[in-house]
């Protein structure tokens, strides 16, 4: 996938269509090249609820809406595809939440992208699953360890080309073994797509195949009170029209 992206061409049917039934998806880039970026409290109700959960350690001065995109990132061997189980951390964490993303794909590399040549650089969009154990984000006051533990990045189904959605008025939905938690537009991102391509690249060169997840809605387990923590047996379900849904069990 990553070479028919830096290639620059659109992708076209080149063998006879198989039965979906009869194949086992895996993630769009099952081992991205490098750590997948990601947008910290990026929707306006998120972030409220993020502030009041006792778990946010970015607020600033009783600030909870951010005044600039925060980036964090996940490393890449967290990533696993639709259907994959995401594996419960025995020893490590108690406290699993999800968070539905949308995650661009970069296709055309760059160094100081502006926000009107950005969507120039946008190869396509998957869904992605920010898997996250949120007392080790507490305990270690960042979110490295507690975002990237393994299988904690579900991926997919499909990478969808960025002709084929409009990233600036999607709507995302995720459900935990069939309640919906959480639904929202990209109306409501705090910070763009353009605005977070234009913030990593600034002095980061960005590659063909890199994944920045754009942040999540409001409604994760810790939003709740109490919090309603994944357990073993969960089942986690992301959708987005135009991209398909992703499905992930904890195990």
């Amino acid at each position: 996938m990553v070479e028919l992206i830096r290639s620059g061409e659109v992708p076209s049917q080149l063998e006879a269509p198989l039965p979906l039934e009869s194949v086992r998806l895996m993630a769009p880039i099952p081992r991205p090249r490098r750590n997948i970026f990601c947008v910290g409290k990026n929707y306006h109700d998120h972030a409220l609820e993020f502030a009041r959960s006792g778990f946010d350690s970015s607020v600033v001065n009783g600030q909870a809406i951010p005044e600039h995109p925060i980036i964090f990132s996940k490393v890449p061997e967290c990533v696993v595809g639709p259907g994959d189980d995401v594996r419960y951390p025995e020893g490590a964490s108690q406290q699993l939440d999800y968070e539905a993303e949308l995650a661009v794909v970069i296709g055309k590399g760059g160094r100081g992208i502006s926000r009107q040549a950005a969507y120039d650089h946008v190869w396509g969009y998957t869904l992605f699953n920010d898997v996250t154990a949120r007392d080790l984000q507490s305990t270690h006051r960042q979110w490295l360890i507690g975002k990237s533990l393994d299988t904690f990045g579900p991926m997919g189904p499909f990478v969808v080309t960025a002709d084929e959605i409009d990233p600036e008025d999607l709507t995302l939905s995720c459900w935990v073994n069939g309640e919906l938690r959480q639904q929202a537009s990209t109306r409501d991102l705090i910070f763009t797509i353009p605005a977070i391509i234009e913030a990593i690249s600034a002095g980061i060169t960005l590659y063909p195949g890199d994944i920045i997840a754009t942040g999540t809605p409001a409604g994760v387990g810790i939003g709740f009170e109490p919090p309603r923590f994944l357990q073993r047996g969960d089942v986690v379900t992301i959708e987005a029209a135009a991209i398909g849904r992703l499905s992930n069990a904890i195990s």
